[in-house]
């Protein structure tokens, strides 16, 4: 179980597993349907599966080229810990888990499952292809926030789609940063990326953009639905985290890329979350657990 654990960094999952709260609770608290613990917790078991199938299938894609990079070749199939056949077959189980969860929820999810899948398994091909790499893998993460809505209420709707462009430009930025500590090999290996198509210091200034852009996505709910004073004290939280990991990371100075990358934006997402939650609660009197605040 530690090995597979690790195969899919599930550490990992703080970044859009709380954006998956998100949309949930919003869902329950701006619509006429109910809080429901079955849908709660098939909402989370979706999650799970869909990260596991895609960082599983991301390591078996890239295990030949994790082998050659000096920063990964001690992930688990490069190293041994894990055979390809076993994390393919990972692969193949956790989809298969993820579409049969759906069938439980409703029709329209059921129907989403395989495009869902397409893309965050999707994106584990396209750094060979194309350096919008980087906007693929926030794509797959912003269909946290709509998903989970549409495991409430089976509808699309407006407000979430804010959230899921939130989450789309703010991975899509930090994974950039991230991408700063393959520059040299990805240009070697012919794979694409912003920073080996940019360069250092461009590279860090479309993040940048793409992170103010993510600021104003998540402003943008508060013309659309009632808040509170602690849905903007997160909004402030959020873009003060965003600022902070811009000014750890410089072009001539990554030696807190992986801090940046892990820890400011786990907890970005977290507290975020969590002053949504909190204001939602207090907005709608606790109507969600039939608790008065």
């Amino acid at each position: 179980m530690k090995k597979y654990l690790s195969l899919v960094t599930f550490t990992h999952t703080i970044f859009a597993m709380p954006f998956a709260f998100i949309g949930f609770f919003l869902a329950v608290t701006t619509t006429n349907y109910q809080f429901e613990w079955p849908k709660l917790v098939m909402m989370v078991l979706c999650m799970v599966f869909a990260r596991n199938s895609a960082m599983a299938f991301n390591r078996y894609l890239d295990k030949d080229v994790d082998a050659k990079n000096p920063r990964t070749k001690q992930r688990d199939i490069p190293s041994g810990r894990i055979s390809p056949a076993s994390a393919l077959t990972f692969t193949i189980i956790n989809c298969l888990l993820f579409i049969a969860t759906t069938w439980f929820i409703n029709r329209l999810c059921f129907y989403l499952s395989p495009v869902a899948l397409l893309v965050v398994l999707g994106y584990s091909a396209t750094k060979r292809f194309t350096a919008l790499c980087h906007l693929v893998l926030g794509l797959g993460l912003s269909l946290a926030p709509i998903g989970a809505y549409l495991v409430v209420t089976g509808a699309f709707a407006l407000t979430p789609l804010f959230f899921s462009f939130a989450v789309l430009c703010w991975v899509s930025g930090f994974d950039i940063i991230y991408a700063l500590q393959d520059e040299d090999f990805d240009r070697n290996e012919n794979l694409h990326s912003i920073p080996a198509y940019l360069g250092k210091v461009n590279a860090l200034r479309l993040s940048t953009f793409l992170h103010v852009l993510s600021a104003a996505f998540v402003v943008m709910p508060v013309f659309f639905t009632q808040v509170g004073i602690l849905y903007y004290l997160g909004i402030v939280f959020f873009c003060v985290m965003l600022i902070y990991q811009h000014l750890l990371v410089k072009p001539n100075d990554l030696s807190r890329v992986n801090f940046a990358f892990m820890t400011t934006n786990g907890i970005a997402s977290v507290v975020f979350a969590v002053f949504f939650l909190l204001d939602r609660f207090i907005t709608t009197h606790g109507s969600v657990f039939g608790i008065h605040v």
